[in-house]
């Protein structure tokens, strides 16, 4: 049995209490999903609360209400894990992290990756990277050992983890059109399915904000004679 699965099944019994906790159990589970150990994927959380909104079987029963209290939910979560990731990279160090990481689901060429694109790309990673498979839950990790402004973390990581919250939660209201009933792992599988043969415009939309925001930055930087 896989360890999706079983996530999966743990998660598909809390859905049956979703309309008096749903909206904490997706605080509770996009909370643990962010943290850099975790084996949750946010795939597994946010599907299912876009198909549950849908519906009209989160907390409000208003569908188009449960849809945005879901994605402010599972970004918060996003966040708090991000900010232990964060504070814990900061607390505990370099040498601890690449010593003992390992048996913290945290190989050392993954986290010596993630700091490698961190010192290239700088703060701008926190968003890109909240949007990209794989690295998503470490890239706080080198910003912590960084000791990255908490503000400009704070704004890039919210960027992007509300965008991939939100693609997550509209990939499963679009499942409610389609199915009537689908377990937590189908939904999932359906809705990841569906993400990553329209990956593409999440690419495009990435190469165009990072050419926006160096343009405007090249542009604030120039000497004021320039201007």
């Amino acid at each position: 049995m896989s360890v999706e699965y079983m996530i999966a099944s743990h998660i598909d019994s809390a859905i049956q209490h979703a309309a008096v906790w749903g909206f904490v159990l997706i605080l509770f589970f996009m909370t643990v999903e962010s943290l850099f150990f975790s084996p949750i994927p946010s795939e597994i959380v946010m599907i299912p609360a876009g198909f549950l909104a849908y519906r009209g079987e989160l907390t409000t029963g208003i569908p188009w209400l449960d849809l945005v209290l879901a994605i402010l939910c599972g970004l918060t979560g996003a966040m708090l894990g991000a900010y232990f990731n964060y504070y814990a990279a900061a607390w505990l160090g370099r040498p601890f992290l690449h010593k003992y990481g390992k048996y913290f689901f945290l190989p050392e060429a993954s986290l010596n990756r993630a700091e490698e694109v961190f010192r290239k790309y700088g703060e701008l990673t926190t968003f890109v990277c909240r949007l990209l498979p794989a690295i998503r839950q470490i890239i706080p990790l080198p910003a912590g050992l960084a000791r990255m402004d908490l503000r400009s973390f704070s704004l890039f990581t919210a960027l992007g983890a509300g965008i991939w919250t939100a693609i997550l939660a509209v990939a499963g209201w679009y499942l409610g059109h389609l199915a009537g009933n689908m377990t937590p792992l189908e939904m999932a599988l359906k809705g990841k399915d569906m993400i990553i043969r329209h990956y593409i415009w999440i690419f495009v939309f990435l190469a165009v904000f990072v050419a926006a925001y160096l343009a405007v930055q090249k542009w604030i930087m120039r000497p004021e004679m320039e201007k």
